[in-house]
């Protein structure tokens, strides 16, 4: 949406209504209701917080959205699905949002997304990245903005199919995005290689890993790579006790998410080197919409974008790019707007398919190192979410029945 649009939209707005009315209408906001996991995660969720709000400014002052400012009422969950379906009722019965958006940990998202199928509510699943957000148990709904867990295991396993390898063992946090991520990088690698054989599995409960033993038992396991899924404490932790007793010694080693500056950054130079990552080089793309973003970014927070901060600010503008298109807060026509929709980003253009609500938005691929005391990724490329998607016959089981 181009800022002459917006402009155009609010003198319209204005014009349209009689002089009495005009300061009335300047003050109604069109709400939205944003729920996230802050205090559980905030080395991810603060970068989010504000990418969202630096889209919701960029917005308002092009003119808003219909003629009227973007309101976010943003709560926190706790990381507690009790709590952020209790919160998700509030914001639709008690401040009047028109869509809800936002949510991190997995089982969170499915517990929102399983709320607005009862309650018939639109949600934007920011960040989770379970499969059956979108799939098994998604519905008309719910969209989802982040490449799921089998688009970036499948973007993993195109790179892992090519090394020697075929004993491999696999460690992740034991909750439903761990699952899928293993699941689906056991069969996107096995299609690809089919003598792949999987020798150890490793199932830590959710930032409560305990590294040396774990890392003791993979090494115990003796495989020639080993397909991590740790994040956060728990990857900074199970980098260190690998590297003392040298379980990533002539392993290879893949890795999602752990690119990412929330992730990398905190490492510094104990960070990982030669791993097989999904992440975001920020300082290394070089694109004018990529420029634009980081320097808007700057500006506003005197800092560096983080990859929360892209998924906050492409989530505000699909939104905003939604509501535009439908002319409407209604939910039939914003799910009808949706259904489709190509938004322009930071990262490239991505749409929301029609046939399961799962945006296109991708992945960049590439390898950690260590430059100057901090991690980075090298060797990297961005692999767009169209290409990693199951067909659509597959879709249509997976969704069958929602």
């Amino acid at each position: 949406m181009t800022t002459r649009r917006y402009v155009l939209g609010a003198v319209a707005t204005a014009l349209a209504v009689p002089a009495f009315a005009i300061a009335a209408t300047a003050q109604e906001t069109i709400k939205i209701g944003e729920i996230n996991s802050y205090t559980r995660l905030p080395a991810f969720t603060q970068p989010y917080r504000n990418g969202w709000e630096l889209a919701v400014e960029e917005i308002n002052t092009a003119g808003g959205v219909l003629g009227r400012r973007l309101e976010v009422v943003s709560r926190d969950d706790n990381g507690k699905p009790t709590d952020a379906v209790k919160i998700a009722e509030e914001l639709v019965s008690r401040d009047d949002v028109v869509m809800l958006a936002g949510t991190f940990f997995s089982h969170i998202g499915l517990a929102v997304t399983d709320f607005a199928l009862q309650k018939q509510v639109m949600f934007i699943a920011a960040e989770p990245l379970s499969d059956a957000v979108t799939w098994a148990k998604g519905n008309r709904y719910t969209f989802r903005l982040r490449p799921n867990t089998t688009m970036q295991a499948a973007m993993l396993a195109e790179q892992a199919a090519r090394l020697p390898a075929t004993r491999w063992a696999t460690i992740a946090p034991n909750y439903k995005y761990g699952q899928d991520a293993v699941a689906a990088f056991k069969a996107e690698l096995q299609k690809r290689k089919p003598e792949v054989e999987f020798v150890a599995e490793q199932w830590p409960a959710l930032f409560k890993i305990d590294a040396g033993a774990e890392a003791q038992a993979l090494a115990n396991a003796n495989p020639e790579a080993i397909y991590n899924v740790t994040f956060g404490g728990d990857l900074a932790k199970f980098v260190r006790e690998g590297k003392l007793r040298g379980l990533f010694e002539g392993r290879e080693v893949v890795s999602l998410l752990s690119g990412e500056p929330e992730y990398l950054d905190a490492l510094k130079d104990e960070a990982p080197d030669g791993w097989i990552v999904t992440g975001y080089p920020w300082y290394a793309i070089d694109t004018p919409e990529h420029r634009a973003f980081v320097n808007a970014y700057r500006a506003k927070f005197n800092d560096y974008p983080r990859l929360g901060s892209v998924v906050g600010y492409n989530t505000f503008r699909a939104i905003a790019a939604i509501i535009e298109k439908a002319g409407s807060t209604d939910t039939d026509k914003m799910i009808a707007a949706a259904e489709g929709i190509t938004v322009d980003s930071p990262t490239g253009p991505f749409t929301f398919r029609a046939i399961d609500h799962q945006a296109t938005m991708g992945a960049y691929v590439g390898r950690t190192a260590v430059k100057d005391g901090r991690g980075i990724m090298v060797d990297w490329f961005y692999a767009d979410g169209a290409d990693y998607m199951p067909s659509d016959d597959e879709i249509k089981r997976l969704r069958a029945g929602n």
